[in-house]
């Protein structure tokens, strides 16, 4: 008895039957992405909070001007990961990213653990950048002499010293108005939505790279002195400690070229397309990171730097000269914070619709749109779920979920691509990691060294979290898993 049902928590899908339901019906979904489409989605995806805010923040707390030497090492961490994602993403052509990966190489109890995990990631990091989008759309509202009333502009609740408290806000609408318009969107479709996120794209690169050229006639290299400023005396507080916890805290800001895994199963070519529109949009994306950064600190003694708006502050500070751009950086910032949420909501839609498929969430979340063809109940959902907990919680609780949530899921890819090539060498991979037992093992180990750095309050949550997804699978999904029903 015991044995029987340790062995159906770990039963596994046939790959070859995966691949071949991807090829043949394709569960309603449409193949519509291009790999221009994909880099475009990725850039959308990474591009946002990470280069309009965390850059200022971590060069005046951590790194100072040597913070582009942390954007570098960030961006090793990452692509050992996204190595890891190309490859799964191009044998397993199919919605669900991590999720569909571990079913078919770790079992079903562990592809559940990982799929709420996903869920995690995607409903926090959309709710997070939902609240940053507010803080500056509010902001760019009051130079227009635009004020929102104080019940609807912020949180409901608030975090401080370990304790909740009301702030007397019923809700942060700007956060749950860009959630629904967003949701709108997505329900029109895959092509549609991708449509806008390459205008978007564009905008918000324009918006960066007119910073970067018209920033470099204002740069004072004594901005750059100390390069790597001298130790507080605190691990972690300039110096080379500083550089490695600064490029601990940037690694949130190339989160994001996860969720084109989630797409895989709307890709015309995954198999060649996949690993260039993950790769491509994480080389280009830590480019203009370490282009920024650069720019930033020359422009604006780092020291100066720890505000919300470092871009902005930058311009205010270079006069006169620079003043008709501040207008367009609160709109770049806006746009580029919009393709995050327009992306991370599509990859949440599609790790629902994934998992209802196989029996362990509700079948209404795996109904496609005959009309639009995409999952729209799931996409409803997410939107709901989404705008809720935006309009309710504050940023910096939703930000330390988010990173733990993307950590492990990246951990577990790069330690299932070596189990898959162990248990099943003769699979086609279109594409491979190379020095397959040292890249993983790295990635994994960049990963779970992150986790350990962050707060107990925060493992804590995971915890409670994870918990109540133990509760759901075997009040829920253990029963209805279609797997399980196959081979009663």
């Amino acid at each position: 008895m015991y044995n029987t049902f340790f062995k159906n928590l770990f039963r596994k899908k046939d790959i070859t039957a995966i691949l071949h339901e991807a090829e043949t019906t394709n569960g309603g979904l449409r193949r519509t992405l291009t790999a221009s489409g994909l880099v475009a989605l990725g850039i959308g995806a990474i591009i946002g909070t990470g280069i309009f805010v965390i850059t200022g923040q971590a060069a005046a707390q951590y790194a100072g001007p040597a913070l582009t030497v942390s954007f570098v090492i960030s961006a090793v961490g990452c692509v050992f990961a996204a190595l890891c994602y190309a490859e799964f993403a191009a044998m397993i052509p199919v919605a669900g990213s991590v999720y569909s990966y571990s079913y078919a190489t770790m079992g079903e109890f562990l592809a559940w653990f990982i799929g709420w995990d996903l869920i995690l990631e995607y409903l926090f990091a959309c709710s997070t950048v939902a609240v940053g989008w507010s803080g500056y759309m509010q902001s760019l509202l009051h130079e227009w002499g635009i004020d929102l009333p104080y019940n609807l502009a912020r949180p409901a609740l608030e975090h401080a010293n370990g304790t909740w408290a009301l702030t007397g806000s019923i809700v942060n609408f700007p956060a749950v108005c860009i959630v629904a318009i967003i949701t709108a969107l997505l329900l029109c479709g895959i092509r549609q939505s991708a449509w806008v996120n390459s205008v978007i794209v564009i905008i918000k690169i324009s918006v960066i790279l007119l910073f970067v050229g018209f920033g470099l006639s204002y740069i004072d290299t004594s901005n750059w002195v100390p390069y790597i400023p001298e130790n507080t005396g605190e691990f972690g507080h300039f110096g080379w400690s500083g550089i490695m916890r600064g490029a601990a805290v940037v690694f949130f800001a190339y989160l994001g070229f996860d969720a084109l895994s989630t797409t895989a199963q709307e890709t015309r070519n995954p198999q060649r397309d996949m690993p260039r529109g993950i790769l491509i949009s994480l080389i280009v994306c830590a480019l203009l990171y370490v282009a920024v950064t650069a720019v930033l600190t020359g422009m604006v003694k780092y020291d100066r730097l720890n505000v919300d708006a470092p871009i902005a502050l930058a311009i205010d500070n270079a006069g006169a000269g620079l003043a008709w751009m501040s207008p367009f950086i609160k709109l770049g910032a806006i746009a580029g914070i919009s393709s995050v949420i327009l992306v991370m909501m599509m990859g949440q839609s599609r790790i629902y619709y994934a998992v209802s498929k196989d029996g362990l969430l509700p079948r209404l979340f795996s109904e496609v749109s005959a009309k639009h063809g995409v999952p729209h109940n799931a996409t409803v959902f997410a939107g709901i779920a989404t705008g809720v907990i935006a309009g309710v919680f504050p940023l910096s609780v939703l930000s330390e979920l988010v990173s733990i949530g993307t950590l492990l899921a990246f951990a577990i890819v790069c330690i299932s691509v070596m189990v898959l090539r162990k248990t099943h060498p003769e699979l086609k991979r279109p594409f491979r990691v190379p020095f397959v037992w040292v890249i993983p093992s790295l990635g994994a180990f960049f990963c779970l060294l992150q986790m350990v750095s962050l707060p107990w309050a925060t493992w804590l949550r995971l915890i409670l979290w994870t918990l109540a997804g133990i509760v759901i699978y075997f009040a829920y999904g253990r029963r209805n898993s279609y797997l399980g029903r196959k081979k009663q």
